[in-house]
């Protein structure tokens, strides 16, 4: 027994001399990291980020030892570091292994305390690495935290002004009553946290420029999937929502994207101006882009793009569209509305469309019939009046009074029509979309010049009118 036992002994020391020499003690074994500089975009401080991954490799022919990683700032620091499962107590942590030409993750975030001031902060801090050889090795962490206004539960009820500072973080929503008017200067931001909206009982003034765009958007930062960042997805917040006592609202060059919902009008007096909108961008959202329903309202030079419902949906009211692109390309499950939609009733009951004025504006999509206006049948007096003029339509070709010097896709080659109007080609893997005409679009040099003379630059404040041939939509191609 005693002889077997020291057969057995033996054995498991040898083996464990095999399994040491698998491992390389040199001082000049290095591992390699997929980056070496990991840079989170722009965050909020007072916000903790999503978490980041990287991967650190073994890219020798024996396994690995990692005696020590530590943060530079040990407990102090701001980022909160996981390897391999393990999570660094107090900045540090001890043992790990990596097998030959194998790898293992390293999970991170940074949680910065909230910063009081309108430029962002660097916070940086480097990970270490120490082998079993004594070599040492850092990675470096880095993000720009950027301080900002925490607004919850906010009703304002008298005139306020929000600035380009710093952006503003609502949760909860953010109301104006009734009598009080919002005004958010040209660079504001508004970041809504999930479920957030702006309701609007009061009057809304956005005085955004070419330059500098006020943008209403989700406050989710980073990426939901790899190179496709929260911001491109749809439904982060609510949208913006203008209540039936609400008139005289003013939007120049605002952009409002990535919402449950862009803008919905309530119903209201047909004879008070209900919106304007000039420069602005509605994109991305997973119900209707802009829901108009018995309002005055006037659009200019806007792009209306890519809707789970309808880009546009018009009930009735007073309605204009002058040199605007209006596009259907939603990329996501669930997508069935069309680029305009419009009539003269809503269920059971009548809303008269008194004008629909559609000028210089290009409406497209990749549905079959991206125009689409249905008259209430059972009373064939309630007004039902529009006209297109100088537009671009992805429509059956009509022939009759409602429509001027218009312009059909089905005219064109389909390597020409539809989203091939526009440049860069989409990439619908990253959901990247701009509306950029192609030389090749029709929409190139065939806007209504007398039109145009009366809104001579684009959305992006380029001029229309250098070439005496300005372009249908709100952009003139360069």
């Amino acid at each position: 027994m005693s002889k077997f036992f020291y057969i057995f002994a033996l054995l498991f020391v040898a083996i464990g001399c095999v399994d040491d020499d698998q491992y390389i003690i040199s001082n000049s074994a290095s591992l390699r990291f997929n980056r070496d500089t990991l840079s989170l975009d722009t965050i909020l401080a007072g916000f903790p980020t999503q978490t980041d991954t990287f991967k650190v490799y073994n890219p020798n022919n024996k396994s690995i030892r990692l005696t020590r990683a530590w943060l530079e700032r040990g407990a102090s620091s701001p980022f909160r570091v996981n390897i391999d499962g393990e999570m660094l107590a107090n900045g540090v942590g001890i043992d790990f292994e990596i097998a030959k030409k194998d790898s293992m993750f390293v999970f991170f975030f940074l949680n910065t305390p909230e910063i009081n001031k309108d430029t962002p902060e660097l916070v940086q801090d480097r990970l270490f690495f120490q082998t079993e050889g004594g070599k040492v090795q850092n990675v470096v962490l880095r993000a720009y935290a950027q301080g900002v206004y925490r607004l919850k539960g906010l009703t304002i009820s008298s005139d306020t002004t929000f600035t380009a500072n710093r952006p503003y973080q609502i949760f909860d929503s953010l109301v104006v009553e009734q009598g009080a008017t919002l005004k958010l200067l040209a660079g504001a931001r508004l970041y809504f946290h999930p479920g957030a909206s702006l309701i609007v009982r009061g009057k809304l003034q956005s005085e955004g420029s070419a330059q500098q765009n006020v943008v209403l958007r989700g406050d989710r930062l980073g990426n939901m999937l790899s190179g496709i960042p929260y911001d491109r997805i749809p439904n982060q917040w609510g949208g913006v929502y203008f209540a039936a006592e609400s008139y005289e609202n003013s939007l120049m060059y605002t952009d409002i994207h990535s919402g449950q919902y862009g803008i919905r009008c309530d119903s209201s007096d047909v004879s008070q101006t209900k919106l304007t909108m000039n420069g602005c961008i509605v994109h991305n959202v997973a119900r209707d882009g802009l829901s108009l329903k018995s309002n005055k309202a006037i659009v200019i030079n806007s792009q209306l793009t890519n809707a789970g419902g309808d880009c546009v949906s018009i009930k009735g009211g007073d309605v204009q569209f002058i040199h605007c692109t209006i596009a259907q390309f939603y990329p996501l499950v669930g997508g069935d509305g069309v680029a305009l939609r419009f009539s003269n009733y809503d269920g059971s009951y009548s809303l008269p469309l008194t004008t629909l004025k559609v000028f210089n504006t290009i409406v497209t999509g990749r549905n079959k019939d991206d125009v689409q206006g249905v008259e209430q049948e059972k009373e064939s007096n309630i007004a039902f009046n529009y006209l297109f003029r100088n537009c671009l339509l992805n429509t059956e070709k009509v022939a009759d009074e409602h429509f001027l010097n218009c312009f059909w896709n089905e005219d064109n080659p389909k390597d020409f029509s539809n989203s091939k109007n526009f440049i860069p080609v989409f990439n619908y893997d990253k959901l990247i979309f701009t509306f950029q005409l192609d030389s090749l679009s029709q929409a190139v040099g065939h806007a209504d010049i007398g039109i145009s003379n009366n809104y001579p630059t684009d959305r992006m404040g380029c001029s229309r009118l250098q070439d005496n041939a300005p372009d249908i939509g709100c952009y003139e191609r360069q």
